[in-house]
């Protein structure tokens, strides 16, 4: 029966590593499992030997592109699986021989034209190209056609037996989505799945998000259970006037002026002393001031020309010194500061301190209002006011400065002002606090807080659960809460 397929055009799909070869039958070795062809292609490329042998183990798929001896058979294709049995093609009936011997018939393959059911529409029959579409690998070059370019003759014939597989009687026929969609049973899928996961994974209940045991986690996701966040994690003795929070939602309760003055003062006792708080003080509010006046932005070796320009306005007590000591960093990082401060016949050791320091700076110093500029400046830190000498509010030369500040345009920073029972005669943009915040008054404007390095253990013994709300920062914005 080997013998009837000698002469036989045969084309051979070895997978996508030998890939497809073409030629003549030339023998079919039963015993040994092996066919020859003789003046093979190699994926359309005429063979440099004049025949090939395969055995049936290297063959995926073998299809009969033409008949030299004219007996009929039932299937133009025969898959081998990697088998031991040798291959056998059946006869078919005779009455077939007339419709295989057409180039139609035997361009298709055998699950297609099992496929070709009278009155089934064409949109739903799978065009196939009988070798190029389905046997050729996704980087083999297209075979090359031999014979007359773009003429007739008997290859153009047999290009067309092998190649075409008259795709264009379906172009005309439109896709039937609707068709297509009531095809698809969505609770036979949903159920499918579902009974996977509970084999998988254990029981798997479709109620609300709260009452599912998530089973599979995203990368980003804790296997860990994590415990309840906790955003009141400082406790004073008092509760506040107001309650402030932070960007990540940490409650921050102001403290009263006495309970703030007991904390610093236990701070002190430990070391802290006044010259540290000030220091650190003056660095805090640098670093505010200068991200207000643009950072990097503006403060650049290409930017000379442009010096910002900051206006101090100080008293003789201790914010008065926090803000020359905040004078001091804003001169050594390129910032043309003027500093203002009353002439007094005797002031504070620290006023004292901070002001010879300041000096060497090459910063300005007036103590009149006269040598204040006319012209709106970049930044007015406001550092008038006391916690305690209310009087001073009375004073002229306090008057007067607070309504060149009011009158200049320029956006006001008040460095540790008091509580809004003493009321502020320079409206603020932004107000910093130190430690913890006091209750402000609604003319302080935005809030935020300032770490001097109080330990925490000097928090609890005054009263004061405390845990740093800081984070990574040294100055954080306050919002009300």
């Amino acid at each position: 029966m080997a013998a009837d397929w000698l002469g036989s055009l045969v084309s051979i799909n070895c997978g996508p590593t030998l890939g497809v070869y073409q030629g003549e039958v030339s023998s079919v070795d039963q015993t040994s499992q092996t066919i020859s062809l003789r003046q093979p292609f190699h994926n359309g490329v005429k063979c440099s030997v004049p025949e090939v042998t395969f055995s049936a183990m290297d063959i995926k798929e073998l299809k009969i592109l033409d008949i030299s001896n004219g007996c009929a058979v039932n299937s133009a294709s025969v898959s081998s699986k990697t088998s031991s049995a040798p291959v056998a093609v059946p006869k078919a009936d005779p009455r077939a021989q007339g419709r295989l011997n057409s180039p139609q018939h035997c361009s298709k393959s055998y699950g297609e034209r099992h496929l070709d059911v009278p009155g089934q529409p064409k949109a739903f029959r799978r065009r196939h190209n009988s070798w190029s579409s389905s046997s050729r690998g996704a980087n083999q070059p297209t075979p090359k056609k031999n014979g007359v370019k773009n003429g007739g003759g008997p290859m153009k014939q047999r290009d067309d037996e092998c190649f075409g597989d008259a795709i264009d009687d379906g172009l005309d026929t439109d896709f039937d989505f609707e068709g297509n969609l009531a095809l698809f049973d969505k609770a036979a899928v949903f159920s499918e799945i579902e009974g996977s996961d509970r084999r998988g994974n254990g029981t798997r209940s479709r109620g609300t998000p709260q009452e599912q045991t998530p089973t599979r986690y995203r990368h980003d996701e804790n296997i860990l259970e994590n415990k309840p966040v906790v955003y009141r994690q400082i406790k004073v003795p008092q509760a506040g006037a107001k309650e402030y929070c932070t960007d990540s939602g940490l409650v921050v309760p102001s403290v009263s002026y006495e309970l703030h003055k007991r904390l610093v003062a236990a701070a002190e006792r430990h070391g802290l002393s006044l010259e540290r708080r000030l220091e650190m003080t003056g660095v805090c509010a640098s670093q505010m001031a200068l991200t207000l006046l643009g950072g990097p932005n503006r403060l650049t070796p290409k930017n000379v020309h442009q010096r910002p320009t900051v206006a101090l306005l100080c008293g003789p007590h201790v914010q008065g010194a926090q803000g020359i000591s905040c004078g001091r960093h804003l001169a050594n990082h390129e910032v043309e500061v003027i500093l203002f401060l009353p002439n007094f016949v005797k002031m504070l050791d620290p006023v004292t301190t901070e002001l010879a320091i300041y000096s060497r700076t090459g910063g300005k110093q007036v103590s009149s209002i006269k040598d204040l500029p006319d012209s709106p400046v970049d930044l007015i830190v406001n550092c008038l006011d006391c916690h305690e000498n209310t009087f001073l509010m009375d004073q002229p030369w306090y008057r007067a400065a607070a309504d060149w500040a009011n009158q200049n345009r320029a956006p006001v920073l008040s460095i540790d002002p008091p509580v809004s029972g003493q009321g502020l005669a320079v409206e603020a943009k932004w107000s910093l606090s130190l430690c913890l915040p006091l209750a402000l008054a609604e003319g302080a404007g935005r809030v935020y807080l300032c770490d001097i390095g109080v330990p925490c253990h000097v928090f609890q013994e005054v009263g004061i659960k405390y845990h740093s709300p800081f984070g990574c920062k040294f100055v954080i914005p306050l919002h009300s809460a």
